[in-house]
């Protein structure tokens, strides 16, 4: 599951791959040790937390809530990343499920 509920927020676990040809989410995929990843194409280079800004423009958009309800808590540096999602609604529930089943 690329998804936890924790009280009233999500974490999120993606994979991003910078330096793409476009910005889109491209299925799930798993770690070595067996854990579920959502893979994640961006356009910017990981220099300087551009990727990350970038990752957090476009789930932002795609899940339709601002910026700032979504937080990086883990694997900053890092090509896979654990982040918060502070704010749970049947929408973003329901475009994580359609996520997962790609």
């Amino acid at each position: 599951m690329i998804y936890s509920l924790v009280d009233s927020s999500i974490i999120l676990s993606v994979k991003i791959t910078p330096n793409a040809s476009e910005q889109s989410i491209k299925g799930v995929v798993k770690s070595a040790d067996g854990a579920d990843f959502l893979r994640i194409s961006i356009v910017s280079v990981p220099e300087k937390g551009k990727a990350n800004k970038e990752l957090i423009k476009f789930l932002s958009k795609e899940l339709d809530i601002a910026k700032s309800n979504i937080e990086i808590i883990s694997g900053e540096s890092n090509h896979f990343k654990k982040l918060k999602i502070k704010a749970c609604s049947p929408f973003i529930i329901n475009k994580l499920q359609q996520w997962s089943a790609l």
